[in-house]
C-alpha cells in the first residue's frame, strides 16, 4: 500500500498508486506522490514516467472520511497543498509523463491527467469532477483540459462523468484498450517515447511547457481559493456531511 517506484524498461520508471480500497488519497499520500514523480524525473537514466495504479481505479480524489475526522481545518489544507504539489510534480516532471488510466479517474485524479503529457485508459475508465457534490471545487483547470470549455461547464456543474471513448474522441486519450492490456499499452509509449534522446526530450518537456498558454499551478491555486471560502462559509461541511449518507439510505 502507498507509493512505488520499479524500472519495467530502459529509460522508463513506472509509478504506481495503491490505496485500497478506491484509491482516495490522504493527505501523505498527496505528498509520496510528489516525491516520487520528482524524484523520477530527476534521475538521468530516466527519459519518461508512467504513472498508474493498482485496484478497482486510477484515483478517487482526496479522502473525505480524513477530513470528516478533523474537528479543524488541518486535513483541508494539507489536501489543498498536497494536490497542488502532486499535480505540479506531474506537470513539472523532466520528463514526459505517461498515465495508465484504469476505471474511475475522480477529483484528484483530473488534477493528474490534466497535466500528464499523454493518457493512455482502459475501455472502462470514466473521468469527471464530482467536487460539488462532496463539499468542494477545483481542477477544473485541468479538466479544461481534457475537453472542450462548455463540455467541461456542463460536467463540472452537473458532476457526471466522461467515458475514455468520448475523451478520445476530443483528442485528449492517446490510446483506449482493453482492462487488461492497459498496462503493457502505456508502457510501449513510454518505450517509444524513451528511445528519444535523454537531453533533447528533457529540453522539449521543458519547451512545451514554456509555451503552454495557461499557468496551471497558479490557476488551479486560484481555484483552491474558493474552496476555502465555501468552506468558512459552513456550506462545504453540509455537503460534505452527506457524504456516503445517500448510498445507505
Amino acid at each position: 500500500m502507498g507509493v512505488s517506484t520499479s524500472d519495467p524498461d530502459k529509460g522508463v520508471a513506472l509509478v504506481t498508486v495503491d490505496f485500497p480500497p478506491v484509491n482516495a488519497l490522504p493527505v501523505q499520500g498527496w505528498y509520496d506522490l510528489a516525491d516520487a514523480l520528482r524524484t523520477a524525473g530527476r534521475d538521468p537514466e530516466v527519459r519518461c514516467v508512467v504513472l498508474a495504479a493498482d485496484g478497482r481505479g486510477f484515483n478517487a480524489g482526496v479522502d473525505i472520511k480524513e477530513m470528516q475526522r478533523d474537528t479543524g481545518h488541518a486535513a483541508l489544507i494539507g489536501a489543498n497543498r498536497g494536490c497542488s504539489e502532486a499535480f505540479a510534480a506531474v506537470y513539472e516532471c523532466e520528463v514526459p509523463v505517461v498515465a495508465a488510466v484504469n476505471g474511475f479517474c475522480l477529483g484528484g485524479g483530473i488534477g493528474l491527467v490534466g497535466n500528464a503529457d499523454a493518457i493512455v485508459a482502459s475501455d472502462d475508465a470514466v473521468f469527471g469532477l464530482p467536487e460539488l457534490d462532496r463539499g468542494a471545487l477545483g481542477a477544473a483547470t485541468h479538466l479544461a483540459r481534457l475537453v472542450p470549455q462548455h463540455l467541461m461547464r456542463a460536467l463540472y456543474y452537473t458532476s457526471r462523468t466522461a467515458t475514455a471513448a468520448e475523451l478520445h474522441a476530443h483528442g485528449s486519450v492517446w490510446k483506449v484498450v482493453p482492462p487488461g492490456a492497459l498496462r503493457g499499452a502505456a508502457l510501449e509509449l513510454a518505450a517509444e517515447i524513451a528511445r528519444k534522446d535523454g537531453c533533447l526530450i528533457r529540453l522539449a518537456k521543458a519547451a512545451i511547457n514554456g509555451i503552454d498558454p495557461v499557468d496551471v499551478r497558479r490557476s488551479y491555486r486560484f481555484e483552491q481559493g474558493f474552496t476555502f471560502e465555501a468552506n468558512l462559509s459552513g456550506v462545504a461541511d453540509r455537503v460534505r456531511d452527506t457524504f456516503g449518507k445517500e448510498e445507505r439510505a
